[in-house]
């Protein structure tokens, strides 16, 4: 067994339709009065917003409704400053990955200062002066983890940058599938590709660990089986549940464990070429997986049986081949972009992209080292 370290905040979790009904209750319980929800205009338009005011009703202090993708630092400011007029003392993230995203930007921010402490917490374990609440409307997994990525303007060009901090992991998190029932039919397919990518990572990170392990291989075979019944019809509640449940063993898979080069790339690609995450996943993911192939077969391989291959008596090697192209076939059927020119992406912005990508964390974690740009460019160009 190879030696690992983990981290665990204390988190509560409410899973079920109407759950987000008792969300009043369960502020009571952490002892949040004053809250600032952060959600998207479409979540406003489609009543979600207003289902969490209500459940909230006078504990709610302010509202910012105008989260835009990839966590914008203009947008983190703006809710930053309300926050702080508000004397919030909770925030909640409803919607995907950028409204959730945005309620740990501010929570980090309030962090440095109302605390006066910047930089990485004294104690892992450290608990933040105003916590997160998270109510994902899509499969994205940000819920999760103690990750988030925010989209700043440097040099004339705009990057993702990511900050990692124990304290921004959400201490409640909601899932209510009744609020995912409504989710656009690409959305749902390029959300559910993002969190296999979780999956996916987590079995061959370089910081992998017996449970995160168990709950990616768990989250794949869950994924794979609930996807594509929500793409078909996503009115069926057990199966946008199911999905849900799939996204949560994702988020928790990713939570302890260091991602690399496939999540770098996708950072890339939304922050400084504006592709939507989800899309990003499902272009990169099966390119990554066949980068890393050589060095990650065994771990790799074990994504193969819960995708609902039979691997008895193949090498490893073979096994995670299939895997592989098993991946690659899902997002075919589920009608995904499979190349980076079909979002725009130009082949003359390769080479740019790949030096960003260089300078990536999660690149450099990667468990096939990546020796230089030209590398990241060539799978680009496989992507392109």
């Amino acid at each position: 067994m190879r030696a690992f370290e983990s981290t665990f905040p204390g988190r509560e979790v409410m899973f079920g339709a109407g759950s987000v009904a008792r969300l009043g209750e369960a502020a009571d319980r952490h002892g949040w009065r004053r809250l600032l929800l952060c959600a998207s205009p479409a979540l406003r338009r489609d009543g979600h917003a207003r289902a969490v005011e209500e459940a909230l009703g006078a504990r709610l202090a302010a509202t910012f409704d105008r989260v835009r993708p990839h966590v914008l630092e203009e947008d983190v400011a703006e809710a930053l400053a309300l926050a702080e007029a508000a004397h919030v003392d909770a925030i909640v993230g409803l919607g995907g990955g950028s409204a959730i995203g945005i309620a740990k930007a501010v929570s980090f921010g309030l962090e440095e200062r109302r605390g006066g402490r910047e930089g990485a917490p004294t104690r892992p374990d450290h608990e933040p002066l105003v916590p997160v609440a998270a109510i994902p409307t899509t499969y994205a997994g940000s819920e999760m983890t103690p990750v988030y990525g925010v989209t700043r303007h440097e040099g004339g060009a705009a990057r993702k940058v990511t900050v990692t901090d124990p304290r921004i992991a959400p201490r409640l998190v909601v899932y209510d599938p009744e609020l995912t029932l409504d989710l656009a039919p690409e959305l749902t397919a390029s959300t559910g590709i993002n969190a296999l990518a979780h999956c996916v990572e987590a079995l061959y990170s370089i910081t992998r660990n017996p449970l995160a392990t168990a709950a990616a291989r768990a989250g794949i075979e869950t994924i794979a089986g609930a996807l594509p019944r929500c793409r078909a019809a996503g009115a069926d509640l057990e199966a946008r549940g199911d999905l849900l449940a799939g996204a949560y063993l994702a988020g928790t898979a990713l939570a302890t464990v260091a991602m690399g080069l496939h999540h770098g790339l996708c950072h890339v690609l939304g922050g400084t070429a504006g592709v939507p995450h989800g899309v990003a996943n499902a272009i990169i993911l099966p390119h990554a997986m066949r980068f890393n192939l050589e060095v990650t077969a065994p771990a790799l391989a074990l994504a193969a049986p819960a995708l609902g291959f039979h691997t008895s008596g193949q090498s490893d090697v073979a096994a995670a081949a299939a895997a592989t192209a098993g991946v690659a076939t899902l997002i075919e059927r589920l009608g995904l972009p499979r190349h980076l020119r079909e979002v725009g992406v130009a082949a003359d912005d390769l080479p740019r992209l790949a030096e960003i990508a260089l300078l990536s964390r999660a690149v450099r974690n990667n468990p096939r080292p990546v020796r230089d740009a030209a590398e990241i460019e060539a799978l680009l160009r496989a992507a392109w």
